[in-house]
């Protein structure tokens, strides 16, 4: 990302304000590395054994998955990130000109209690990779207070990093880039002549629906991005290649994730008891030689302090929108202490790994997906957000609609969400629709969810898009929380506007 008055230091404070379209520099290539970071981590090697494991996948069937996933779920992330940088501004905060001011809320609450989870699970899976590395160098065992040190070890660095910011994060995740992508070569030439390949090749293939269901689990990474999406392309300028947002993104994710999806289905061979157990990292251990598994563990957890980095950087604008009246890097803390006390709790007491982990990632997947489809539907109408109305948290403001709730999106939120939890099955839920149809046996609760809250709102009477601000209003510098009055800030055009502007320095 280019350099700005906001991102040059090593801090960014810039909160849920709009970016100044002078400070709009970056460039749709640099999403790449961002979405490949984002997909750094061992989690990806246990989704692939697990293909095979728990849902009975032969190699080829295990391929589909790895293809079908990334292009679906970051398919959808690059869409709804083409959203940010028409309004310039993160995705909880755009969802205010659709949700209302009150009504984002709902959406807001949900997602951000989601991403707690999803940032528990990455940090739990971080500090089993310190433990592995440990018992590989030192003989060290693992044991509750070994557990609680590296798991504080992994929250504090991932604090750390998302608290300096956008500039940070994408520069952390270049080397990261670099390095992981050596060493999984080296591992991917180890399993070549390493495995028993007749042993792979004999496996028998699994049903349909459960190749379906894998591209579910697999994709539901990827979807739990789509509403951060905007984040980190609200930096874009007003002409960026929207087409380019979306190609970077599935393509930056899809380089990692087919290769680190096979690989664990390759390893899945010799790890028959991955499904039972507590721990989804030291399997690499026993396989990998101690030469290869120590640096590629290393790089791994990097990954990993990366992608809860660039979790907790999108979770801090949430907070943010939600009321926090604190800066983004301090509200950012709330979801670290959060992830450090259901960490602890998961590694002490979780017994199998996998099956929390599937379980987790069906319901997340359907939590996230219902602000999806009402966002996704309402950007078919909506190209440009009127910045004076989204800093404008009171009853004023043009997006304050009915009590501070747009009926519609609420509603078709609510309805979608209600759907999609009837259809999902896991070991912690079963809805009463999961079984005895399409929809629950090939696990498409998530997808069902999108539809049918898409659909709903866009048949729905809604309020009609804003007219622009007038060129009087008088521009403010910050979007402030939830219930803090500011100031009216100026429009951002979309990016078909045909209004025109001095091309933005560094394009």
């Amino acid at each position: 990302m280019s350099k700005t008055p906001e991102t040059e230091g090593a801090l960014e404070t810039r909160g849920i304000e709009q970016v100044p379209d002078h400070e709009r520099t970056a460039r749709t290539r640099e999403l790449f590395p961002t979405w490949v970071g984002a997909n750094i981590s061992v989690l990806l090697l246990t989704m692939g054994a697990s293909l095979v494991v728990a849902y009975r996948l032969n190699l080829w069937q295990a391929l589909v998955v790895a293809v079908a996933a990334p292009v679906v779920s970051y398919g959808l992330v690059g869409l709804i990130g083409i959203a940010g940088k028409r309004g310039g501004a993160p995705g909880m905060a755009l969802s205010r000109a659709v949700f209302g001011q009150r009504g984002n809320l709902l959406p807001g609450s949900l997602i951000w209690v989601a991403r707690w989870g999803w940032e528990t699970i990455n940090a739990v899976v971080g500090a089993y990779a310190m433990l592995t590395i440990l018992h590989i160098l030192f003989g060290l065992k693992a044991n509750s207070a070994l557990d609680m040190v590296t798991l504080l070890a992994f929250v504090a660095a991932t604090f750390a990093i998302s608290g300096l910011g956008i500039n940070a994060v994408q520069k952390c995740n270049k080397y990261a880039t670099y390095l992981f992508g050596l060493f999984s070569v080296l591992v991917l030439a180890f399993l070549i002549v390493d495995t028993d390949w007749p042993r792979v090749f004999a496996h028998s293939a699994g049903s349909t629906a459960a190749v379906i269901t894998g591209i579910g689990m697999v994709a539901a990474g990827g979807v739990s991005w789509i509403p951060s999406a905007p984040d980190f392309t609200r930096y874009l300028p007003r002409t960026a290649s929207a087409r380019a947002i979306v190609g970077t993104s599935v393509g930056g994710a899809g380089i990692v994730v087919l290769p680190m999806v096979l690989m664990g289905a390759v390893m899945a061979v010799s790890v028959p008891d991955l499904a039972s157990a507590a721990d989804p990292v030291s399997f690499l251990g026993r396989i990998l030689p101690t030469w290869i598994a120590v640096p590629y563990l290393l790089i791994a957890l990097i990954g990993m302090l990366l992608i809860n980095a660039m979790s907790m950087y999108s979770a801090g604008f949430t907070a943010q929108t939600l009321g926090f009246k604190v800066p983004r890097h301090w509200a950012v803390s709330v979801n670290a202490v959060i992830s450090l006390v259901f960490g602890g709790v998961l590694m002490l007491v979780a017994t199998s790994f996998l099956g929390s982990f599937i379980a987790f990632l069906s319901l997340l997947a359907v939590a996230f997906s219902a602000w999806v489809g009402v966002f996704g539907a309402d950007m078919l109408r909506r190209t440009e957000y009127d910045g004076r109305a989204m800093a404008d948290t009171s009853r004023t403001s043009a997006y304050w609609y009915r009590g501070g709730f747009s009926p519609a999106a609420v509603t078709a939120w609510a309805t979608g969400l209600a759907a999609g939890l009837m259809f999902t099955t896991s070991v912690w839920f079963t809805g009463p629709l999961a079984g005895n149809n399409v929809i629950g046996e090939y696990g498409l609760g998530w997808i069902a969810t999108i539809v049918i809250s898409g659909l709903l709102y866009l048949v729905l009477p809604k309020p009609p898009v804003p007219p622009r601000a007038a060129a009087t209003a008088k521009p403010v510098e910050r979007l402030e929380p939830l219930g803090v009055r500011s100031a009216p800030t100026p429009l951002v055009r979309g990016w078909d506007s045909p209004a025109k502007t001095a091309a933005p320095p560094g394009r």
